[in-house]
């Protein structure tokens, strides 16, 4: 089952060991296949697993994975495109909401070209603590040296401009 493209779903990022870390009110399917979604949100409420609720600032154009373990949001800001790259097992739909476990570590890419790996120690606490299994460490291996050679080679998820295209699909959408 895909999401309905053109509709609105519900995003929710659980931890390996089931609970709920960060859940997004909406997000709008702006394409759906057996490859990837492509899902904008924007002004989104979104609630952390420590009750905190805040609103996304920026519009960001997000990419999850039926197959690959990764997801990527683009933020499109005035400063240029950010890159918020999480390691994660394949995204998977219900009905209702696209779900995937989010295994901490992250890229942050600034506009710049700067790419910093984030959460490493909170990888390995948690690897212990919720006794992630023993392949999940080479598979998220693997993955963060494609999302790098992706970044480089500036294809797929990571072309400015087709980002800022699909935001503009997202906005002639929604005004019709």
């Amino acid at each position: 089952m895909l999401p309905e493209e053109n509709t609105y779903v519900n995003i929710i990022s659980y931890k390996h060991d089931g609970h709920i870390r960060r859940s997004w009110d909406q997000g709008f399917v702006l394409e759906a296949s057996d490859e990837r979604y492509i899902i904008v949100t924007n002004k989104t409420w979104v609630e952390d697993d420590d009750g905190h609720k805040w609103f996304t600032r920026e519009p960001a154009i997000c990419y999850f994975y039926p197959d690959r373990w990764f997801n990527v949001i683009a933020m499109l800001r005035e400063t240029g495109t950010y890159y918020y790259c999480n390691l994660a097992s394949p995204v998977l739909y219900d009905g209702k909401a696209v779900k995937y476990i989010d295994y901490d570590l992250d890229y942050k890419i600034y506009p710049d070209g700067t790419v910093l790996l984030l959460d490493e120690n909170e990888y390995r606490l948690h690897r212990r603590r919720m006794h992630y299994p023993e392949q999940i460490d080479p598979i998220l291996r693997k993955y963060m040296k494609m999302i790098v050679d992706l970044y480089e080679k500036k294809r797929e998820c990571f072309d400015h401009k087709d980002n800022e295209e699909r935001f503009r699909q997202y906005l002639e959408i929604l005004s019709k």
